[in-house]
């Protein structure tokens, strides 16, 4: 059989049309991946057909066309722009001579460049070798340890035997190593909760702009580039909201159309800060013409992973490569729901932060409460939580606070003291020490 290449630069591309699933854009962003894997494309082989062919997924004339294209580029991979069968990726290798991928191993290829933290070189190991499983019957000979004849039957198992095993038992320690992950990652959320710390989840499509949002808004220097899932591992900073006060941002990975379902599976403990979001900004390319599509496929992902639910604004970015302006949409109950922005230039974050202002005060009390002089630990966790405009001592000890804080909270402490509180809306000076105490 023929040497299997380690990596291959010079490649054929491969794109198949099948009625009412033709889409121009597709056969752009399946360029744009390669490129992204490494890869040097040399030339597109594009078809059309009602169903793909059982043996060589393209057409037995088509297959050979695509050979001589191999022999003629000196090609050393063949890419197609869909998923193939593993018998369908053997039977192509076997004709071409030549490595052959499918979409979802592409997509796993650069994944494993971009993975640089443990986790997501875990999960991103634990999708290759769920991928792998279902190829493992090869061409080879050699993978053959047993021998047929009289006395030469031994009781050892076969080299696939002996893979898929291996296989398996990796599997199940990767498993073990994400679930630790997905433990230590729940404890962190569950200490964000006890501080009442809200978290908003950046999602979208892939090359949208989160990384460079993100780092707008957090002051980052998270890697942001203009290519395919330039962010792969999940980056979360706090930072400070004007007239709210700390909110963690969550940068997550980008979606796809047809994202392969092992990378769903794998990466579902990176996307449970999706899950478990406040909020989730669906940053969309505003200069994209095919954002609405892109917009119903990051949905189709969002409810996939069960994050469907989650309240979201969307932020259309990249204003500043067209003639958009900054402003902001509200829906009947004038709450926001679109806005557009520029992540480069830093037009329209004044809106997004006053989006996210208006979202997180919603539930927020303002007023003046008294606090009388025994309440001091309350008045401390007061400004833990809250935000404390103004503090006025009184004679008797007491404290009257301006305050904004979640009306939860605030309901949360005072149980705790085993008090009420009365919220006024303005400040009445207490005029004989003691003459008023909180109720």
């Amino acid at each position: 059989m023929f040497e299997r290449p380690r990596n291959g630069e010079r490649a054929i591309l491969v794109h198949v049309d099948f009625p009412g699933k033709s889409d121009p854009e597709d056969l752009l962003e399946f360029a744009d991946l390669a490129r992204s894997a490494g890869a040097r494309p040399l030339t597109t082989v594009t078809a059309s057909r009602s169903a793909p062919d059982a043996r060589y997924f393209v057409g037995a004339g088509k297959a050979e066309e695509i050979r001589d294209q191999v022999i003629e580029h000196d090609a050393v991979l063949v890419i197609f722009n869909h998923e193939l069968s593993p018998s369908q990726e053997r039977n192509l290798e076997k004709l071409f001579q030549a490595r052959v991928l499918d979409r979802t191993g592409l997509i796993l290829d650069i994944f494993a460049q971009r993975a640089r933290s443990f986790e997501g070189k875990l999960q991103v190991e634990l999708a290759q070798l769920q991928h792998l499983s279902t190829r493992l019957v090869r061409g080879w000979t050699h993978l053959e340890r047993q021998k047929g004849g009289i006395g030469l039957r031994g009781p050892g198992e076969t080299q696939l035997e002996t893979d898929r095993r291996l296989l398996g038992q990796r599997i199940k320690q990767i498993h073990k190593r994400l679930e630790k992950v997905r433990g230590q990652r729940q404890q962190g959320r569950r200490a964000r909760q006890r501080a009442e710390v809200p978290t908003v989840a950046l999602v979208g499509y892939t090359n949208a702009g989160k990384s460079t949002l993100f780092n707008r808004l957090c002051h980052a220097e998270v890697y942001a580039a203009d290519q395919l899932f330039a962010t792969l591992d999940p980056t979360l900073r706090r930072f400070d909201l004007p007239g709210f006060g700390p909110v963690v941002l969550a940068d997550t990975v980008g979606f796809l159309r047809k994202l392969p379902h092992e990378l769903v599976a794998a990466f579902r403990a990176t996307l449970e800060e999706t899950l478990q979001a406040d909020l989730l900004l669906h940053v969309v390319d505003a200069h994209d013409p095919e954002r609405q599509t892109r917009i119903e496929q990051v949905n189709e992902v969002l409810d996939e992973i069960g994050a469907g639910n989650v309240p979201q604004i969307l932020v259309y970015n990249k204003i500043d490569l067209s003639a958009e302006v900054p402003h902001l949409l509200r829906d009947p109950d004038a709450r926001v729901t679109r806005l557009w922005c520029s992540a480069v230039s830093g037009l329209g974050m004044d809106l997004l932060e006053q989006a996210l202002g208006e979202y997180f005060l919603a539930d927020q009390l303002h007023g003046w409460l008294y606090l009388p002089p025994e309440c001091g630990r309350l008045r401390a966790r007061i400004y833990e939580l809250g935000q404390v405009l103004q503090d006025r001592v009184e004679e008797s000890g007491g404290w009257w606070l301006e305050v904004r804080i979640s009306e939860q909270e605030l309901d949360a402490l005072y149980r705790r003291e085993g008090r009420d509180y009365r919220l006024q809306a303005e400040y009445e000076p207490l005029r004989v020490a003691g003459a008023a105490q909180a109720p």
